[in-house]
């Protein structure tokens, strides 16, 4: 890390913000960036990382029996070992994908295909982000699965009561977010892995929301799947990793093909490359990787539990103060993962943002890729602030600047 830490007034560690390029404005004033859920500012770091690695070191992996090549494909690996570790899996569980999203429709499209028929179930929850409800219902097109949904306990957490009740030998899979990308509530994955395992299902955790704020070890979790995309972690967009128990790689078909996932090839027959090779056709995402394996180098200096509690504080703080407003609703957890929804009445989401970013203040307004929860909810979409590590009360007193001005503007 270029910068040192300071310790904020929350009590938490932080870097400074010369560390955050793209947290100022073009004439040098203070942007007051409250949309980390979507993706994350990019450190200094992870800017340089990417610079040497798209220039001066750059060339081709696993292919070139040249020097530079050779290199390359070294710090491509250790990448893919720097990740491993991050979530306390082995590299060879580890295959590199463009994000989460990509992850779960490879486990959908490999070990769906193969594991799943006709009369199995899938659970899945009310606060699903779209890229884990639209692989298995592309699955249910062809195979014939059937899919059942979870319901939220009242302060917007997924009813693991519930999921008990539900489950029976017939689910093969529960599929939930490890954090609600809308409400950042956090699941019990530990309970949610007893119960699926108790059926003889297999548990897939969401993990975009959850690795840039928590400690992660997905052996200690219980899982079996874990996706999660480096543009949420402070690193690239573009690439993304699925973890997968080796067994269950092992036993996988690859999804796409293409050079690098082969191991011979004729017209006749085509033999393949063992996993995680096996599952990443193409050329990969090098620059993307390296970059990734840089942001958890940055975060983990910091300390995701110090992370947790900075953003923890921030959630407090700024809930606190929207609930003196009457107009206000709250949506979601008291005790959430660096996120608060929220809606104003009489405003849509759409207005406050416009009115916020002439303030300055970037949040998010829409249906988060959450329409069933914002069915839910029983509003077409929410305002949502999202705080990062390199979030601090000022971007909270700017958020409450610009809800006074709207109330004034709106009446």
């Amino acid at each position: 890390m270029n910068a040192p830490v300071t310790t904020s007034a929350t009590g938490s560690v932080l870097t400074f913000r010369e560390d955050w390029p793209g947290l100022s404005n073009a004439d040098g004033s203070r942007w007051h960036y409250l949309d980390t859920a979507a993706t994350a500012q990019k450190p200094q770091p992870v800017i340089d990382a990417v610079t040497r690695a798209i220039g001066a070191d750059y060339a081709t992996v696993h292919r070139g029996v040249y020097t530079r090549s050779a290199e390359m494909t070294l710090g491509y690996e250790a990448a893919r070992r720097r990740v491993a570790k991050f979530i306390g899996g082995h590299e060879d569980e580890i295959v590199f994908t463009r994000g989460a999203t990509e992850a779960i429709n490879l486990v959908a499209q490999s070990w769906g295909r193969t594991n799943l028929k006709a009369g199995d179930r899938v659970l899945l929850s009310q606060l699903e982000h779209h890229s884990n409800i639209v692989p298995w219902q592309l699955l249910r097109e062809t195979t014939g699965i059937e899919i059942d949904v979870c319901p939220l306990t009242e302060d917007g957490r997924i009813d693991l009561d519930a999921a008990e009740r539900m489950l029976t030998p017939r689910h093969k899979l529960v599929a939930i977010a490890h954090v609600s990308n809308v409400l950042g509530s956090l699941v019990d994955a530990g309970r949610a892995a007893e119960l699926a395992h108790m059926v003889g299902a297999k548990l897939l955790l969401d993990g975009c929301q959850a690795v840039a704020r928590l400690p992660v070890d997905v052996r200690a979790l219980g899982c079996d799947f874990y996706a999660f995309s480096g543009h949420k972690l402070y690193g690239p967009t573009g690439i993304g990793a699925l973890w997968a128990r080796a067994d269950l790689l092992e036993a996988m078909p690859p999804w796409q093909g293409g050079g690098s996932m082969i191991d011979r090839v004729t017209f006749e027959r085509t033999t393949f490359a063992p996993p995680p090779q096996r599952f990443e056709a193409g050329t990969p995402a090098i620059v993307e990787a390296i970059g990734l394996a840089v942001a958890i180098d940055f975060v983990e200096q910091i300390g995701l539990s110090a992370i947790h509690a900075h953003e923890t504080a921030l959630v407090h703080r700024l809930r606190e103060a929207l609930r003196a407003y009457n107009s206000v609703t709250l949506f979601g957890p008291e005790q959430s993962a660096g996120i608060v929804s929220f809606a104003l009445e009489g405003v849509h989401p759409h207005d406050l943002g416009t009115i916020l970013d002439e303030e300055g203040v970037a949040i998010r307004a829409g249906h988060h890729c959450a329409q069933p929860l914002m069915d839910h909810l029983g509003v077409p979409a929410t305002a949502r602030a999202s705080f990062g590590v390199y979030s601090d009360e000022s971007d909270i007193d700017a958020l409450l600047r610009g809800i006074e001005r709207t109330l004034k503007i709106f009446g």
